[in-house]
């Protein structure tokens, strides 16, 4: 029987299995046990009386929680944290009289909600490292290709169909330096404590303040940290969370102007996203190839950018040492921040791989405004052969004008025929005039932009990256 509750789209259908187990319940107590664990085997190592016996409980359990068994508890204490301490305890009795030893709730939940983030963010650098290297492989299949460049969406000078990919792969770059400075500077909680001042800590170890600072490094260390927070309320700043939103927001940006890039050349019929043999463009217009999964990433960015503003409203709002008001929503924000850009990534790298270029259609608009953008050149032709530059600039504009309008209209753009038949250019060789029509001439340093990008910028940065990324499974792309 299908399940008649609302789902999101971004677990039904948007996301990987990946980043859906990341967040999915059974891994957050997963790591909501391996955080008590580590507890335990720091306090035992500074010398607290803790049974073996009852850390072999507790590593013996650390993945098969009774989700059910715990609700029920959460019924009884309408404490979702104190309902998982009994729920352990019941799966290891051993452990029981240690569980949870001079924690707060924060402690369990912030610190578990850092290795999360934490993994979540290695596996959306996976995925960007791979998009970038579906880019790679086609800016340098077209790095020479010619084609116009716009401002203002208006035909401009010429670039390269590769070079304009550079310009999204740079976007995508300033991601990647921004995830590793966050992976790199990423810090846990800590035992801090109800209000963060270590007080209950303290009582344990007697009023030994070096054994309180050593616990709190040896649990950073067994959950896999180099460092916490140095200093906390009851929990962590969440200026942290905030900035990782804003990390995941500015990939969101990336990737929604590259969308609408595609877009826009998927309408000059010169650039298409992939399109399967039996995909369906319109329930009605059966012509029609519209660009589904671009159109797909500017609905999704838009979400996650505005994810970034609610981020910055829970951390603007908290109280003192704490207040509740975060809670709910960051159960919200932060599990969709990350599936709404892992499934951005997913329509990204998908529409990467397979980006058909339509050659005759790129060469058919470069020729059709070639001439307009040779008028320089042909300026200074007639200049060498003697004539007055400012005359000649009147004579290139008026003619110019003239044929745009015609242009407009559908008729051929005879701009060099009339220069070359107007008695200012009657000194200027036709040929030479011609010859002025090469595109690659126009393209300035784009091919050895490309070259110079990939081998001085973007191969260094993914070397210092991989080491941090998770490599991204396959997933299926539901469009």
């Amino acid at each position: 029987m299908t399940d008649p509750r609302w789902q999101s789209p971004l677990s039904g259908r948007y996301a990987s299995p990946a980043m859906l187990r990341q967040w999915g319940e059974p891994h957050r107590i997963g790591q909501w046990r391996r955080v008590w664990l580590a507890l335990a085997e720091s306090q035992q190592a500074m010398g607290l009386e803790i049974p073996e016996t009852a850390l072999a409980a507790m590593r013996a359990h650390l993945d098969d929680a009774d989700l059910a068994r715990a609700a029920e508890f959460e019924r009884r204490f309408r404490h979702d944290v104190m309902a998982h301490v009994h729920a352990f305890g019941e799966q290891a009795p051993e452990a029981r009289p240690y569980l949870h030893l001079g924690a707060t709730s924060a402690f369990v939940t912030d610190n578990a909600d850092g290795l999360i983030i934490r993994q979540s963010l290695a596996l959306v650098l996976g995925r960007l490292l791979d998009t970038l290297g579906a880019l790679r492989s086609f800016a340098l299949q077209h790095a020479a290709l010619p084609c116009l460049a716009y401002t203002h969406f208006q035909p401009a000078q010429l670039t390269t169909v590769g070079k304009r990919a550079t310009l999204w792969m740079q976007d995508l770059a300033l991601d990647v330096e921004a995830i590793v400075h966050r992976l790199e500077h990423y810090r846990l909680r800590g035992c801090k404590g109800t209000t963060g001042t270590q007080a209950s800590f303290l009582e344990l170890f007697g009023g030994d303040h070096d054994k309180v600072r050593e616990l709190e490094r040896q649990v950073a260390r067994r959950l896999g940290h180099d460092a916490v927070m140095p200093v906390s309320g009851q929990t962590y700043s969440r200026k942290l969370d905030a900035q990782v939103v804003d990390v995941l927001s500015g990939i969101a940006q990336s990737a929604a102007k590259f969308g609408a890039d595609i877009r826009l050349l998927q309408h000059e019929g010169e650039l298409l996203e992939p399109f399967e043999s039996e995909q369906i463009g319109s329930s009605a217009m059966a012509y029609k190839r519209n660009p589904m999964r671009a159109e797909r990433i500017g609905a999704l960015a838009r979400h996650v950018i505005t994810l970034q503003q609610n981020t910055a409203h829970t951390a603007a709002a908290q109280w003192l040492e704490r207040t509740l008001d975060d809670s709910a929503n960051r159960r919200l924000t932060l599990p969709e921040a990350f599936l709404a850009t892992d499934a951005i990534l997913l329509l990204m790298h998908n529409i990467c791989s397979g980006l058909e270029v339509r050659d005759p259609v790129v060469a058919r608009h470069v020729r059709e405004q070639m001439p307009f953008m040779a008028t320089e050149r042909w300026l200074m032709l007639g200049v060498q052969a003697g004539g007055d530059r400012q005359a000649l600039h009147e004579v290139v504009r008026g003619h110019s004008m003239t044929v745009a309008e015609g242009v407009a209209r559908g008729e051929p753009n005879d701009l060099i025929e009339r220069l070359a038949a107007d008695p200012a250019f009657a000194t200027v060789d036709r040929e030479r005039l011609i010859a002025e029509l090469e595109p690659a001439r126009y393209v300035g340093r784009s091919p050895e932009q490309v070259a110079e990008f990939l081998g001085e910028y973007l191969e260094p940065l993914i070397a210092r990256a991989r080491p941090y990324a998770v490599a991204a499974e396959a997933a299926e792309l539901r469009v």
